[in-house]
């Protein structure tokens, strides 16, 4: 694998996960209450506990998206 195609790789790992943390994000905004009866039929979660639970989920993953995502394209990209 060359920097060009591992350049393209990571950015469409980029825009996926991006995606998927804005689908997620969505769902809890506007679906919340499904959300959490979904998720209350398998856990014993209150509300705040269940809310916090998915805001520090999303944070993680974004962390994760830029360390593992963002951080190494950068570096290609200042490199060449």
């Amino acid at each position: 694998m060359n920097v060009s195609e591992l350049k393209d790789f990571l950015l469409w790992s980029l825009c996926i996960n991006y995606a998927l943390l804005l689908v997620w994000a969505g769902v809890f905004i506007f679906a919340r209450n499904w959300l959490y009866g979904l998720h209350g039929r398998w856990f014993a979660l209150p509300a705040g506990t269940f809310d916090a639970l998915h805001y520090s989920g999303m944070a993680v993953y974004k962390i994760g998206i830029f360390l593992f995502n963002l951080a190494p394209l950068l570096a290609l990209y200042l490199m060449s």
